[in-house]
């Protein structure tokens, strides 16, 4: 396939040796020799080391293997925050060969129970404010072994964590009961190869229902190799600090934060509560940070919060926004502010996550997801699936060593395109300048503050509210979030308020995916086969 855009590389290899880094396995091990006792990761006033981390993760591994009967394929569903016992507790389930399902926290009892039931996990690791989700559908999930954690494991701060909920305590395992015997146990190595399967990361389907995208060791590694490169000079093997607010269950976070500065010997600081921006500001205010990663709206959150622009910002080499676009205004003003724009990423859960990059030797933002990763391809394609002219629209379409073998349990028909590419579901141009850019959505994706919400879901949710007759769902401009969530309805009689929608929507839904905007109307647009029409109401 002719890549025009491999002119625009300078001293990038074009392509990778994909089996160079073995498994995640394999990274694991050569980080560890390599940076022993230097200290990886931080988290509430705690430092944790390589070394440390490659004992606990074994110890962990062991209690699976030992204590639950683990076997190489089992699927582990971790549900926490980014705290320190995260990598202990994810090289621990990969390492020992289960499949990682990653879980939001913050998911609904609802959305829990699909994903536990699609996965099929019999084993969940869940920080304890979560328990009491998790306890109300467990009864109908495969669970059987629940391992809790809390806010002081690992720690030490004598800082009390929420309960564990009451039906679940008898049975539970504490997270350092199990680290504790685990130390004691023999840990077999399963054999594990680069097409064995480590995580599940779960992304929206058209349906409303999420779906797992199955990602390979030999998917993440060549990811991490892809990125590495691309990264060039801007990464420094033992020398980086990294600010990692972007939550780890976030395929983003999760590769480029979590496993790629791993296998770089950075120091990884990691915020538990973003959402706190006072406190995020002072934790990185300690710090001289040379790598941070995060969407568009972290960017202006810290921007906007005291004390930010006091930071000492002369270490930092890399601001890079990925999940959603990166609007040209904020990195100008991230530039005006720290003496670097932002670099913007593209890319998917299901492509581990990174596609395509802009240039680490660009001076300014271009307004574009820039250029593909090497061994990556990229085909724009229209709807009789052959390549469009260059500059015309048509659906972003990848294939490359990052790019998932399929959803779980799911028919892919029609997820690929016959040669083989992953259909994204974005509609892309490559312009004559060399670069692509994401001009529509195929599908009618929404994107809150980096992260997928479907409108299908929100009206599947409010077609079970009694008092309205229809609903539609689309995404509409926000300056804090990027999109936000707005639902036209047709409701039954007044006795029904935009509150009430809104609080129905909340109890049912993560709090991102709860409506911003309600509007009442007497009928929705419709076409002649009666399938609402969405643009309508967005043009409207």
């Amino acid at each position: 396939m002719n890549k025009p855009w491999l002119e625009k590389y300078g001293d990038i290899p074009h392509e990778i040796d994909a089996t160079r880094t073995g498994t995640v396995v394999d990274l694991l091990k050569e980080t560890v020799a390599t940076y022993g006792d230097k200290h990886a990761f931080h988290a509430l006033h705690t430092n944790l080391t390589f070394n440390e981390v490659d004992r606990l993760s074994t110890a962990f591994a062991a209690w699976l293997q030992n204590s639950l009967g683990l076997k190489k394929g089992d699927r582990v569903a971790l549900m926490m925050p980014n705290l320190l016992a995260f990598p202990v507790v994810s090289f621990g389930i990969i390492r020992a060969g289960g499949v990682q399902v990653n879980v939001n926290p913050l998911y609904t009892a609802r959305e829990l129970k699909h994903q536990l039931n699609d996965s099929g996990a019999e084993t969940m690791v869940i920080f304890s404010m979560a328990t009491p989700t998790l306890a109300e559908v467990i009864e109908d999930t495969p669970v059987k072994n629940v391992i809790t954690l809390g806010i002081d494991d690992l720690c030490g701060l004598q800082q009390p964590s929420p309960p564990v909920h009451e039906s679940l305590r008898a049975t539970a395992v504490p997270l350092p009961r199990a680290l504790a015997e685990g130390l004691q146990m023999e840990f077999k190595e399963p054999g594990i190869t680069q097409d064995d399967l480590i995580f599940l990361q779960y992304t929206g389907g058209t349906t409303g229902l999420s779906k797992g995208a199955m990602l390979t060791h030999g998917n993440m590694t060549a990811n991490i190799e892809q990125f590495t490169l691309w990264l060039g000079d801007e990464i420094k093997p033992g020398e980086d600090t990294i600010v990692t607010a972007l939550p780890l269950y976030h395929i983003m976070g999760l590769m480029v934060n979590f496993l790629t500065y791993f296998r770089a010997g950075a120091f990884n600081v990691f915020i538990p509560n973003p959402r706190d921006m006072p406190a995020f500001v002072a934790e990185w205010s300690k710090w001289r940070v040379s790598a941070f990663v995060g969407v568009n709206t972290l960017f202006v959150g810290l921007m906007m919060t005291p004390g930010f622009e006091k930071c000492d910002f002369s270490a930092l080499r890399l601001a890079m926004g990925g999940g959603a676009p990166v609007q040209k205004a904020v990195s100008d003003k991230w530039k005006a502010m720290t003496g670097l724009h932002i670099t913007e990423g593209y890319g998917l859960s299901e492509t581990s996550p990174v596609l395509t990059a802009n240039l680490m030797s660009e001076t300014d933002a271009t307004a574009s997801i820039g250029l593909p990763l090497p061994s990556t391809e990229i085909s724009i394609r229209g709807e009789d699936g052959n390549e469009v002219a260059r500059g015309e629209p048509g659906e972003l379409c990848a294939r490359g060593p990052q790019v998932m073998q399929g959803y779980w349990n799911h028919d892919n028909e029609g997820t690929f395109t016959e040669d083989g590419y992953f259909r994204t579901g974005d509609i892309a141009t490559y312009e004559q300048d060399g670069y692509f850019r994401i001009v529509d959505r195929l599908k009618d994706m929404i994107i809150v503050s980096g992260f997928n919400v479907f409108p299908n879901e929100i009206e599947d949710t409010l077609a079970r509210m009694d008092q309205l007759v229809e609903s539609a769902c689309v995404g509409v401009p926000d300056d804090k979030s990027g999109e936000a969530v707005k639902v036209f309805c047709v409701r039954k009689d007044d006795s029904v308020s935009k509150d009430d929608v809104i609080a129905f929507c909340r109890a049912e839904l993560t709090a991102y995916k709860v409506p911003k905007q309600v509007v009442f109307v007497p009928e929705l647009p419709k076409s002649t086969v009666g399938k609402i029409l969405r643009r309508e109401l967005r043009d409207a």
